[in-house]
């Protein structure tokens, strides 16, 4: 593994899960000292700043001598707040069917209950099939999600969010499944 990849994953650790187990001071909407993430994980600014701009997800943000993650926070543990995230994204009106990866395990859970969180703030969403942001890397199945009816936030990264996914929104007939796969 890579520098690059060794550190954006710690970093990505800390700001999205970690930050309260470590005693990271963090606001509400997830920004965090440069300089104390630095000393934290034991990177230099220098090859925290490559992993800022390496990071094939662009799963973190720079401003100034602050950083946050762009999505994904841990509900337990963490200073972040829905309400505070969701102030710091862009709200946004798709029009067209958002996706969402998920495995085959999960996919009768969903039909009796909708997308869920679970651990996280918000669910992820994709705004198309082939949307290498906001869906799982080795999704089993999509399900197309029609939002309508939902309040979907856009992170810096472009991953769309929104709280929960009631399953009248899933498209059932434009779910997408790999080759092969029995639909069970």
């Amino acid at each position: 593994m890579s520098d690059v990849v060794r550190d954006s994953k710690r970093l990505s650790w800390l700001l999205r899960h970690g930050a309260g187990e470590q005693g990271l001071a963090m606001t509400a909407d997830g920004w965090a000292s440069i300089e104390d993430v630095c000393v934290l994980t034991d990177i230099s600014r220098p090859a925290l700043d490559r992993a800022v701009e390496r990071n094939d997800k662009n799963r973190l943000e720079v401003d100034g001598d602050r950083i946050r993650a762009c999505q994904g926070h841990s509900l337990a543990g963490m200073p972040v707040t829905r309400e505070a995230l969701e102030n710091s994204w862009r709200r946004v009106h798709p029009a067209d069917l958002l996706w969402h990866g998920t495995t085959r395990a999960a996919v009768e859970a969903i039909r009796r209950e909708g997308l869920k969180p679970g651990r996280r703030t918000h669910v992820h969403l994709a705004p198309s099939r082939d949307s290498h942001v906001g869906k799982r890397f080795a999704a089993a199945v999509l399900l197309a999600v029609d939002p309508v009816d939902l309040v979907v936030f856009e992170a810096p990264n472009g991953v769309l969010l929104t709280r929960q996914v009631p399953p009248d929104a899933i498209v059932w007939g434009d779910a997408v499944h790999p080759a092969g796969w029995s639909g069970r």
